[in-house]
Protein backbone atom coordinates (compact mmCIF):
# COMPACT_ATOMS: atom_id res chain seq x y z
CA UNK A 1 0.00 0.00 0.00
CA UNK A 2 1.03 3.95 -0.36
CA UNK A 3 1.95 5.49 2.43
CA UNK A 4 -0.37 8.64 3.17
CA UNK A 5 1.39 11.59 2.76
CA UNK A 6 -0.32 15.08 4.98
CA UNK A 7 -2.53 17.60 3.52
CA UNK A 8 -1.07 19.77 0.28
CA UNK A 9 0.17 23.14 2.50
CA UNK A 10 -1.79 25.87 0.84
CA UNK A 11 0.98 27.51 -0.41
CA UNK A 12 1.92 24.33 -2.41
CA UNK A 13 -1.02 22.88 -3.65
CA UNK A 14 -2.62 23.15 -7.37
CA UNK A 15 -5.30 21.91 -8.84
CA UNK A 16 -5.24 18.43 -9.72
CA UNK A 17 -6.17 18.73 -13.43
CA UNK A 18 -2.80 20.99 -13.63
CA UNK A 19 -0.56 18.70 -12.04
CA UNK A 20 -1.31 16.04 -14.10
CA UNK A 21 -1.53 17.85 -17.19
CA UNK A 22 2.11 18.79 -16.33
CA UNK A 23 3.16 15.26 -15.72
CA UNK A 24 2.33 14.55 -18.95
CA UNK A 25 -1.08 12.35 -18.56
CA UNK A 26 -2.90 14.72 -21.03
CA UNK A 27 -4.39 17.71 -22.09
CA UNK A 28 -5.89 19.61 -19.19
CA UNK A 29 -9.27 18.64 -20.06
CA UNK A 30 -8.37 15.46 -20.84
CA UNK A 31 -7.17 15.24 -17.18
CA UNK A 32 -10.33 16.52 -16.21
CA UNK A 33 -12.77 13.77 -17.57
CA UNK A 34 -9.95 11.56 -16.04
CA UNK A 35 -11.23 12.70 -12.88
CA UNK A 36 -15.02 13.10 -13.44
CA UNK A 37 -15.01 9.07 -14.69
CA UNK A 38 -13.08 8.73 -10.93
CA UNK A 39 -10.15 6.88 -12.69
CA UNK A 40 -7.67 9.40 -10.60
CA UNK A 41 -6.92 8.31 -6.83
CA UNK A 42 -5.08 10.43 -4.54
CA UNK A 43 -3.18 9.19 -1.45
CA UNK A 44 -5.83 6.30 -2.01
CA UNK A 45 -8.89 7.90 -2.29
CA UNK A 46 -10.87 8.39 -5.36
CA UNK A 47 -10.19 12.21 -6.81
CA UNK A 48 -12.77 14.37 -7.45
CA UNK A 49 -13.29 17.90 -9.78
CA UNK A 50 -12.22 21.02 -7.41
CA UNK A 51 -9.34 19.09 -5.89
CA UNK A 52 -5.98 20.57 -5.16
CA UNK A 53 -2.70 18.57 -4.79
CA UNK A 54 0.88 19.26 -3.45
CA UNK A 55 2.45 17.89 -6.42
CA UNK A 56 6.10 17.13 -4.26
CA UNK A 57 4.02 14.67 -1.98
CA UNK A 58 0.91 13.42 -3.41
CA UNK A 59 1.08 9.46 -4.71
CA UNK A 60 -1.22 9.97 -7.34
CA UNK A 61 -2.75 6.99 -9.47
CA UNK A 62 -4.76 7.12 -13.01
CA UNK A 63 -6.10 3.74 -13.62
CA UNK A 64 -3.70 2.12 -10.88
CA UNK A 65 -0.99 2.91 -12.04
CA UNK A 66 1.45 5.65 -10.12
CA UNK A 67 2.09 9.00 -11.57
CA UNK A 68 5.29 10.62 -10.86
CA UNK A 69 4.42 14.14 -10.51
CA UNK A 70 7.25 15.28 -8.41
CA UNK A 71 9.73 17.64 -10.67
CA UNK A 72 12.75 16.48 -8.60
CA UNK A 73 12.55 12.80 -8.90
CA UNK A 74 14.59 11.79 -11.87
CA UNK A 75 14.45 7.98 -13.34
CA UNK A 76 17.29 7.74 -16.32
CA UNK A 77 18.01 4.48 -18.24
CA UNK A 78 21.61 3.90 -18.86
CA UNK A 79 23.90 2.13 -21.39
CA UNK A 80 26.76 1.16 -18.94
CA UNK A 81 30.02 0.49 -21.11
CA UNK A 82 32.27 -2.01 -20.53
CA UNK A 83 35.26 -1.33 -18.29
CA UNK A 84 32.92 1.31 -16.53
CA UNK A 85 33.33 0.63 -13.08
CA UNK A 86 29.42 0.84 -11.22
CA UNK A 87 31.06 3.62 -8.34
CA UNK A 88 30.69 7.15 -7.45
CA UNK A 89 34.01 7.73 -5.46
CA UNK A 90 36.31 4.94 -7.28
CA UNK A 91 39.73 4.66 -5.15
CA UNK A 92 41.56 3.20 -8.44
CA UNK A 93 40.93 6.05 -10.46
CA UNK A 94 39.68 4.26 -13.38
CA UNK A 95 36.53 5.67 -15.06
CA UNK A 96 33.30 5.39 -12.75
CA UNK A 97 29.57 6.27 -13.49
CA UNK A 98 30.08 9.68 -11.58
CA UNK A 99 32.35 10.71 -14.85
CA UNK A 100 29.10 10.18 -16.96
CA UNK A 101 26.50 12.35 -14.27
CA UNK A 102 27.89 15.73 -14.25
CA UNK A 103 25.36 16.68 -16.65
CA UNK A 104 22.40 16.02 -13.94
CA UNK A 105 22.01 18.39 -11.55
CA UNK A 106 20.31 15.89 -9.04
CA UNK A 107 22.72 13.99 -6.91
CA UNK A 108 22.14 10.69 -8.80
CA UNK A 109 22.61 7.12 -7.91
CA UNK A 110 22.45 3.58 -9.51
CA UNK A 111 19.88 0.94 -8.99
CA UNK A 112 21.99 -2.24 -8.22
CA UNK A 113 25.53 -2.95 -9.89
CA UNK A 114 26.84 -4.24 -12.89
CA UNK A 115 30.81 -5.33 -12.85
CA UNK A 116 33.07 -3.25 -14.42
CA UNK A 117 33.80 -6.22 -17.42
CA UNK A 118 29.70 -6.45 -17.86
CA UNK A 119 27.86 -3.61 -20.04
CA UNK A 120 24.08 -2.43 -20.74
CA UNK A 121 21.32 -1.45 -18.64
CA UNK A 122 21.63 0.32 -15.35
CA UNK A 123 18.56 2.43 -14.07
CA UNK A 124 19.62 5.44 -12.00
CA UNK A 125 17.28 7.81 -9.71
CA UNK A 126 17.18 9.69 -7.10
CA UNK A 127 14.29 7.65 -5.84
CA UNK A 128 15.42 5.67 -2.46
CA UNK A 129 12.59 4.35 -1.98
CA UNK A 130 11.94 2.75 -5.27
CA UNK A 131 15.96 2.08 -4.94
CA UNK A 132 15.47 -0.40 -2.05
CA UNK A 133 12.58 -2.08 -3.62
CA UNK A 134 14.18 -2.91 -6.64
CA UNK A 135 16.74 -3.76 -5.08
CA UNK A 136 15.39 -5.91 -2.34
CA UNK A 137 15.33 -9.78 -2.69
CA UNK A 138 12.12 -10.27 -1.71
CA UNK A 139 10.33 -8.60 -4.72
CA UNK A 140 12.07 -10.70 -7.32
CA UNK A 141 12.82 -8.46 -9.70
CA UNK A 142 13.71 -10.06 -13.15
CA UNK A 143 16.70 -9.03 -14.88
CA UNK A 144 17.41 -10.18 -18.47
CA UNK A 145 21.52 -10.80 -20.22
CA UNK A 146 22.55 -11.39 -23.76
CA UNK A 147 25.87 -13.34 -22.72
CA UNK A 148 28.71 -14.73 -25.48
CA UNK A 149 29.94 -17.89 -24.63
CA UNK A 150 32.66 -20.15 -25.12
CA UNK A 151 30.72 -22.97 -27.36
CA UNK A 152 29.54 -24.60 -28.90
CA UNK A 153 26.92 -25.47 -26.08
CA UNK A 154 25.38 -29.22 -25.90
CA UNK A 155 21.20 -29.00 -25.71
CA UNK A 156 21.07 -29.76 -22.12
CA UNK A 157 22.90 -26.75 -21.15
CA UNK A 158 19.28 -24.85 -21.19
CA UNK A 159 18.03 -27.03 -18.79
CA UNK A 160 21.10 -27.61 -16.63
CA UNK A 161 20.34 -23.48 -15.97
CA UNK A 162 16.57 -23.98 -15.64
CA UNK A 163 16.84 -27.02 -13.07
CA UNK A 164 19.53 -25.22 -11.12
CA UNK A 165 22.97 -25.51 -10.50
CA UNK A 166 24.93 -25.64 -7.21
CA UNK A 167 27.53 -22.62 -6.51
CA UNK A 168 30.03 -22.22 -3.51
CA UNK A 169 27.30 -20.15 -2.16
CA UNK A 170 24.31 -22.14 -2.51
CA UNK A 171 22.16 -23.32 -5.52
CA UNK A 172 20.99 -20.80 -8.49
CA UNK A 173 18.84 -21.21 -10.96
CA UNK A 174 18.26 -19.38 -14.37
CA UNK A 175 14.04 -18.16 -14.82
CA UNK A 176 14.05 -18.12 -18.43
CA UNK A 177 17.15 -19.78 -21.10
CA UNK A 178 17.23 -19.28 -24.90
CA UNK A 179 20.22 -20.08 -27.46
CA UNK A 180 20.04 -16.75 -29.40
CA UNK A 181 22.91 -17.77 -32.14
CA UNK A 182 25.61 -20.12 -32.43
CA UNK A 183 29.09 -20.08 -34.48
CA UNK A 184 31.83 -22.17 -34.35
CA UNK A 185 33.29 -22.09 -30.95
CA UNK A 186 30.76 -18.92 -29.78
CA UNK A 187 27.23 -18.62 -28.61
CA UNK A 188 25.08 -16.32 -27.56
CA UNK A 189 22.48 -17.07 -25.15
CA UNK A 190 19.94 -15.08 -23.23
CA UNK A 191 19.34 -15.88 -19.90
CA UNK A 192 16.60 -14.60 -17.04
CA UNK A 193 16.72 -14.33 -13.39
CA UNK A 194 15.62 -12.81 -10.14
CA UNK A 195 18.65 -13.42 -8.47
CA UNK A 196 20.94 -10.23 -7.36
CA UNK A 197 24.01 -12.26 -6.17
CA UNK A 198 27.44 -11.17 -7.04
CA UNK A 199 28.45 -12.47 -11.11
CA UNK A 200 25.78 -14.66 -10.49
CA UNK A 201 25.57 -15.35 -14.54
CA UNK A 202 29.03 -15.78 -14.83
CA UNK A 203 29.11 -18.20 -11.98
CA UNK A 204 26.37 -20.03 -13.29
CA UNK A 205 27.57 -20.08 -16.64
CA UNK A 206 30.94 -21.30 -15.14
CA UNK A 207 29.45 -24.20 -13.71
CA UNK A 208 27.96 -25.15 -16.82
CA UNK A 209 31.85 -25.29 -18.28
CA UNK A 210 30.90 -22.22 -21.00
CA UNK A 211 33.05 -19.54 -19.52
CA UNK A 212 31.25 -16.10 -19.90
CA UNK A 213 33.41 -13.63 -22.57
CA UNK A 214 30.82 -10.94 -23.02
CA UNK A 215 27.73 -10.10 -21.02
CA UNK A 216 25.30 -7.46 -21.88
CA UNK A 217 22.19 -6.51 -19.39
CA UNK A 218 19.24 -5.51 -21.41
CA UNK A 219 16.30 -5.52 -19.35
CA UNK A 220 15.09 -4.81 -15.55
CA UNK A 221 11.93 -5.81 -14.77
CA UNK A 222 9.60 -3.86 -17.15
CA UNK A 223 12.74 -1.48 -18.29
CA UNK A 224 14.62 -2.63 -21.78
CA UNK A 225 17.58 -1.37 -23.03
CA UNK A 226 16.34 -0.99 -26.89
CA UNK A 227 19.05 0.53 -28.93
CA UNK A 228 20.66 2.76 -26.56
CA UNK A 229 24.03 3.75 -26.98
CA UNK A 230 26.71 2.54 -24.60
CA UNK A 231 27.52 5.84 -22.29
CA UNK A 232 24.22 6.94 -23.47
CA UNK A 233 21.59 8.04 -21.30
CA UNK A 234 17.80 8.05 -21.76
CA UNK A 235 14.72 9.51 -19.51
CA UNK A 236 12.10 7.16 -18.61
CA UNK A 237 8.67 7.45 -19.98
CA UNK A 238 5.82 7.84 -17.62
CA UNK A 239 4.13 4.25 -18.49
CA UNK A 240 8.07 2.96 -18.05
CA UNK A 241 8.47 4.31 -14.47
CA UNK A 242 4.51 3.38 -13.75
CA UNK A 243 5.36 -0.18 -15.08
CA UNK A 244 8.26 -0.21 -12.32
CA UNK A 245 6.00 0.78 -9.23
CA UNK A 246 3.49 -2.16 -10.26
CA UNK A 247 6.82 -4.28 -10.31
CA UNK A 248 7.40 -3.47 -6.89
CA UNK A 249 3.63 -3.48 -5.48
CA UNK A 250 2.58 -6.01 -2.81
CA UNK A 251 -0.68 -5.07 -4.30
CA UNK A 252 -0.26 -4.86 -7.93
CA UNK A 253 -1.45 -8.48 -8.99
Amino acid sequence: MWKKCSMPQADTAERLQKVLAAAGVGSRRACEDLIFRRRVTVNGKVAKLGDKVDPSTAEILVDGQRVITDTKLVYIAMNKPRGVVTSLDDEKGRTELADFLGQFDQRLFHVGRLDADSEGLLLITNDGELTNKLTHPSYGIAKTYLAEVVGPLPRNVGRQLLAGVELEDGPARADAFKLVDAIGKTAQVEITLHEGRKHIVRRMMDAVGHPVTRLIRTAVGPIRLGDLRPGGFRHLSNAEIAALFKAVSRDGD
